[in-house]
């Protein structure tokens, strides 16, 4: 579930929490086969029947807000299984030829981790929400600017330190996704997770950097564009996206992280060349480079001629020509193709075409269960 989604689904839960209605969330925790949607992706059901945000393409959500209604009347968590196949016995009949366990779990803004989830959610904050798929317990992981996890709640019959381990495996890989764990003892658990937005660094405020962070923005994406051109850096054509009014001599008030996805796109030589060696020292995990490759070519030499030779690890995360190979000509379209290949990059797809592409359409996440 992406931070776009999961900052309307909160702002929702705020609205309602604030009339005094009664909500629940619903939250994929398992799939078999193929689903419109993975592990990890929530939905909100008010007291009344209304929902936010989606499980599926439209096929899971009637069925699943009746459940809701239940466990918002009742208090009582559940997981209820949903099939998909075309003989579906309960009536969808919808031919997925998969089937999903939804947890569904009534918000209680009074409990300790509740509140603490919510907050991790609310601020972007890197957060595991650890939950039995059956019977009691929660335990909440959050870590510190130290590096130290924050642990609230419990779980029957205490903590396994594999669980901890797990988890902060999960939040520190880099498109952090749920998992189901399985204990020795046979209780079965979802370990939710929360992630800092993905951040993308554009270098350049020309014309066809405008729809890539608008698109960016809509992805749920934290946006920064540096420029040195203030009349460029505007709200008006960025808006959501943070603007930094810098030279090439002051790139390194940048604030780059290895979550940071940097694409250079400045159409101007001595730009591009500063901009490339600055994010290629950065901790940027991808530095992209929009053109052809011989003009990339081009800076890295003169790069080298100055001096500034590229090691092996940098040239790793240098992807030029960035994007993928649409056929993308207008900025907008080149946009879409620089973040097609971005999303690629983040959650391991091969950017080819679906069509004849034999084995899963999406990264195995908990078809089985870890086990310890």
């Amino acid at each position: 579930m992406n931070a776009a989604e999961t900052r309307t689904l909160l702002a929702a839960l705020d609205a309602a929490l604030a009339r005094g209605q009664r909500a629940a969330i619903a939250t994929v925790v398992q799939v078999w086969g193929s689903a419109y949607r993975r592990e990890g992706t929530r939905m909100l059901v008010l007291d009344d029947g209304a929902q936010v945000c989606m499980l599926s393409g439209g096929c899971l959500e009637a069925e699943v807000v009746e459940a809701a209604l239940e466990v918002i009347a009742s208090g009582e968590a559940r997981v209820v299984h949903y099939d998909l196949t075309e003989d579906a016995t309960w009536g969808l009949g919808l031919g997925c030829g998969g089937s999903v366990d939804v947890r569904i779990e009534r918000v209680d803004p009074d409990d300790e981790v509740t509140r603490g989830w919510l907050t991790a959610l609310r601020s972007g904050q890197a957060a595991a929400l650890v939950q039995p798929l059956e019977g009691p317990g929660r335990l909440l992981l959050v870590p510190d600017a130290a590096g130290e996890v924050q642990v609230s709640g419990q779980l029957p019959g205490g903590t396994p330190p594999e669980v901890l381990t797990l988890a902060q495996a999960r939040l520190a890989a880099r498109e952090p996704r749920a998992a189901r764990a399985e204990l020795p003892d046979g209780q079965a658990l979802f370990i939710d997770l929360n992630a800092p937005a993905p951040e993308l660094l554009i270098y350049g405020a020309g014309h066809d950097a405008v729809p890539l962070s608008a698109q960016a923005v809509a992805l749920g994406y934290q946006v920064t564009v540096v420029d040195a051109r203030a009349a460029f850096l505007t709200p008006g054509r960025f808006p959501g996206a943070r603007l930094q009014l810098l030279a090439t001599d002051q790139l390194d008030a940048l604030s780059v992280s290895p979550r940071t996805q940097a694409v250079i796109m400045n159409h101007h030589l001595d730009r591009d060349r500063e901009c490339l060696w600055h994010a290629l020292g950065s901790p940027a995990a991808y530095v992209g480079v929009l053109g052809p490759r011989s003009r990339t070519q081009g800076l890295l030499d003169t790069l080298e001629g100055e001096g500034h030779v590229c090691t092996p690890e940098q040239l790793e995360r240098l992807h030029s020509p960035v994007g993928l190979g649409i056929g993308a000509e207008a900025p907008e379209e080149v946009a879409l193709s620089i973040l097609a290949e971005l999303m690629a990059w983040r959650r391991g797809g091969s950017g080819r075409p679906l069509n004849g592409l034999e084995g899963r359409i999406h990264q195995p996440q908990m078809g089985e269960a870890l086990t310890y």
